[in-house]
């Protein structure tokens, strides 16, 4: 049993992944929840079995009539439909060997399956390699897809006349493929005319004189427009670019660690590439300088086989022996999303068309929601715009009833100053005068009583005195006598 850890991760955005085993199912894991969710299985294709494992992938990722195509073990390559898993065509690429193992001699290593459609009425065209480089083009109409014939061109090649051949990977302008293995250089073929085009020199012998044996595990196209550009990784944990216009040498060559590296994945920026090692280490690189970018935090428990980049969000996608899907994200080389899915994993491939629709009539729901949310939002602002229009008038009638009632007033104390005019005496004082000459008398003569009063009181307060000190004399005589 492979070592195994918990690890928490954020979930990843909406993704659809499609994986291959060594039994030979195909299952599809999804992450449906926006903006991030737990990456889960949903789907698993086929029934296990060991003599039909799937040992390499492809998938044709168009926005209609995306096939899948799988190599397995016994030498079939099966098409599939990637929406559903239905088998569309299965064809016989080799015959049996000579003895009774079968293709078990040379069974199939890498495959291709072609992105663009030569007509209408194909199905598929893909490329397949054996282990001893046997490769060959094979074409599949709709017609004959139930009876596994071919149609259109079917051509066969050797890539190689020793050695194993470990990998195949086809440019993105899908006119050249490139492969590699155990005692085989890297070599580059024009698929057109199945001529070799270029092939790498072996590096250089040691100070010692030893000249290592070539044995590249994994390679790639760098630029998505320039197909001269290649990365190709050996097990002698080796990253080398390769520039096929300038020369057969390796341009630039990284050491990575002390293990081999299995897998490589280019990004779409055209300079970036993702390795993954024999150990579960997992980093990416800078091929214009060979700079390690960083390693990928939480180390997968066994060795990664295949590496993909999501062609649009920031997500590369990597699996192995340790029987795990991770995701992880390119930005800051985190994992979001780690699933269990118990067989040893070959291969992933990511539909890069996926996302989560709703049911048309959930839609039409929205949108008749989402009118008459608009339709009572309107209705709210007539609504107000005709209490402020009333507001206003109100606002405008009172101001005009104040002004009346000042210009009344200013009118009557108008009137009040003509009348006072009028009234006036012949010595020229008014009777408003006179009355306040009225007052002043009157106010004088009470300060006049007041003090008579006064007056009057005084003597009397005197005498009241006099006797009293009287009193108190008598009364001092009695007590001496």
């Amino acid at each position: 049993m492979p070592r195994t850890t918990v690890v928490e991760s954020p979930g990843c955005p909406p993704l659809r992944a499609l994986t291959t085993d060594i039994l030979g199912l195909v299952k599809v894991v999804e992450a449906r929840a926006k903006p991030a969710g737990a990456a889960k299985i949903v789907e698993t294709w086929g029934a296990p079995d060991a003599s039909r494992g799937i040992v390499a992938a492809s998938l044709a990722d168009r926005a209609a009539d995306p096939v899948l195509a799988v190599a397995r073990k016994n030498g079939v390559v099966e098409l599939l439909n990637p929406l559903n898993g239905n088998a569309l065509a299965a064809v016989k690429t080799m015959a049996p060997a000579t003895n009774d193992g079968g293709a078990e001699d040379d069974p199939l290593v890498a495959l291709h399956l072609f992105t663009r459609q030569a007509s209408d009425s194909m199905l598929g065209t893909f490329i397949a390699c054996t282990d001893k480089g046997k490769a060959s083009m094979r074409s599949i109409t709709k017609e004959n897809a139930a009876s596994g014939l071919d149609a259109g061109p079917s051509t066969t090649w050797d890539v190689c006349s020793g050695g194993n051949v470990q990998f195949c990977s086809v440019d993105h302008g899908e006119s050249y493929a490139m492969f590699g293995g155990k005692g085989i250089e890297v070599n580059l073929w024009d698929i057109a005319s199945c001529s070799k085009t270029w092939s790498a020199k072996s590096p250089r012998a040691n100070s010692l004189g030893i000249w290592t044996r070539p044995w590249f595990t994994a390679g790639t196209f760098l630029c998505k427009d320039d197909h001269r550009k290649i990365v190709a990784c050996t097990n002698n944990h080796q990253v080398r670019l390769y520039d096929t216009a300038l020369q057969r040498r390796p341009a630039i060559s990284v050491d990575f660690r002390e293990s081999p590296i299995k897998a490589v994945a280019a990004d779409p920026n055209g300079h970036d590439v993702y390795i993954g090692t024999g150990t579960g280490d997992l980093a990416s690189f800078d091929m214009r300088t060979g700079k390690l970018l960083g390693c990928y935090i939480g180390k997968c428990s066994g060795s990664i086989r295949s590496i993909v980049r999501h062609p649009e969000l920031p997500l590369v996608a990597s699996c192995g022996l340790d029987s795990y899907l991770r995701i992880w994200d390119t930005n800051t080389r985190q994992l979001l999303s780690a699933v269990f899915l118990k067989q040893h994993l070959t291969s992933v491939v990511i539909d890069s068309h996926f996302s989560v629709e709703e049911p048309e009539e959930a839609k039409y729901k929205q949108l008749e929601s989402l009118v008459e949310a608009e339709a009572e939002v309107r209705n709210e602002k007539k609504k107000k715009m005709s209490k402020t229009i009333e507001e206003d008038e109100a606002e405008a009638e009172v101001r005009k009833e104040k002004k009346k009632k000042k210009s009344k007033t200013v009118e009557e104390e108008e009137e009040q100053v003509k009348v006072l005019n009028d009234h006036s005496d012949s010595d020229g004082e008014t009777d408003f005068r006179k009355e306040k000459k009225k007052k002043k008398s009157r106010a004088i003569e009470g300060d006049e009583e007041r003090d008579i009063d006064g007056e009057m009181s005084t003597p009397k307060r005197r005498k009241s005195g006099e006797r009293s000190k009287c009193l108190k004399k008598k009364s001092k005589k009695q007590h001496i006598a």
